[in-house]
């Protein structure tokens, strides 16, 4: 079992849940990586733990998201885990850095946000969701994992964005 593993089942062992839905996919998560030793990885096609970071300005009311250049949707930041990776924020916070190009950004609390599972065309993500704050005067530098990079206001993302999404930022604004 990989650092990475211990780390997400003691993540997920010590997180509260917001709401009962969020409840059941942690415990989901958890049967997951008891049953998967590679669940952490890409290569477990049953699915597999991935990590997200919501940008965001608190002091302007904006967050940061990624035109997604494979699913083409408005999304945070995020991704699979890679092998250096030794926690679960470690790799949400990588994957903000490397998707935003913002430097200095921070976890905020330092623990996930919330929980999403999605399809996606690799296998299923089990997604940990974190919120990343931006430092002051940030500017954004497009990967090449996006098609655009773009700040929206909290009002805003409502009219490009899914459920998934607007939920992240809602919980994320009640943790600021």
């Amino acid at each position: 079992m990989s650092r990475l593993h211990e780390d997400a089942v003691r993540v997920l062992k010590e997180w509260t849940a917001p709401d009962g839905e969020r409840e059941r996919l942690r415990s989901d998560y958890l049967d997951h990586l008891a049953a998967h030793p590679d669940g952490m990885w890409k290569s477990c096609r049953d699915g597999h733990l991935t990590a997200s970071a919501l940008v965001v300005d608190p002091a302007r009311g904006r967050v940061l998201l990624t035109l997604h250049r494979k699913l083409t949707m408005w999304l945070q930041t995020g991704g699979h885990c890679e092998p250096d990776d030794t926690s679960l924020a470690d790799a949400a916070l990588r994957e903000a850095r490397e998707e935003s190009g913002v430097p200095g950004l921070r976890l905020l609390g330092g623990e996930p946000v919330t929980l999403d599972r999605h399809l996606t065309p690799c296998a299923w993500h089990l997604d940990v969701q974190y919120a990343a704050v931006a430092p002051e005067g940030s500017v954004e530098e497009i990967s090449d994992e996006s098609l655009e990079l773009k700040w929206f206001t909290y009002d805003e993302v409502a009219a490009v964005a899914d459920e998934s999404v607007l939920r992240l930022v809602a919980r994320t604004r009640s943790l600021l």
